[in-house]
């Protein structure tokens, strides 16, 4: 117990140097690391295409996320929940190269390079975001229930927009499974920020000040 309240973690690198890692926050019995939370950082604003910033609002902003991920990981290692594989993920980075890159994957590295991250850091999050999406749709989706009747509300309400939007085929049947997947989609995030609340409430988090400076 001892180590996972102290303040700092002592790892020695190749050089013979030593690097001091930060705990920033304690979730549970879970330790975050200032360098989780750094990386994490970096690959959400590579990710969002945003400027690098490693200021201190940006890390705890950051840190508040990863308690979130912490608890989701927990709920994971007891429910029994799939997980993201790798060709999902090399799927997705592969969209990312021919969307954000031309097809170029050395320009993608390129820009990896500039926010101070590897190829198989990228990867990583993206099985775990996959993780994540999925984790969401098979613990909270069943709890939203839309019928029948609000559906085909929606459909007769926006008729004209959905021809616009799908000339080739805009018969009831043929959009009925994507008009049901939008009007879950809110509810089902609502209920996933609330279970996420009701974790922070049950969980003790503990913040190590100074950590973030």
């Amino acid at each position: 117990m001892a180590a996972l309240v102290s303040l700092l973690f002592l790892t020695v690198v190749a050089s013979g140097a030593v690097v001091v890692d930060r705990i920033a926050v304690i979730v549970g019995k879970h330790v975050i690391k200032l360098s989780d939370i750094e990386r994490d950082l970096r690959l959400t604003q590579f990710l969002n295409g945003e400027p690098l910033n490693l200021s201190t609002d940006a890390k705890r902003k950051q840190a508040e996320r990863a308690i979130d991920q912490q608890l989701i990981r927990t709920e994971l290692d007891s429910g029994g929940y799939s997980r993201a594989t790798d060709s999902q993920a090399e799927a997705l980075l592969h969209q990312i190269v021919q969307e954000r890159y031309d097809g170029s994957e050395s320009k993608m590295r390129a820009v990896l390079a500039h926010y101070g991250l590897k190829e198989d850091e990228l990867r990583a999050q993206l099985v775990w975001q996959l993780t994540v999406l999925d984790f969401i749709q098979q613990r909270f989706r069943p709890e939203v229930a839309i019928s029948d009747e609000q559906v085909r509300a929606y459909y007769d309400q926006h008729i004209a927009e959905l021809r616009r939007e799908h000339p080739d085929d805009s018969s009831y049947e043929t959009l009925e499974p994507e008009i049901r997947d939008a009007l879950e989609g809110e509810p089902v995030t609502k209920e996933f920020e609330n279970w996420l609340s009701q974790q922070r409430q049950q969980t003790k988090i503990q913040y190590r000040q100074g950590a973030f400076q």
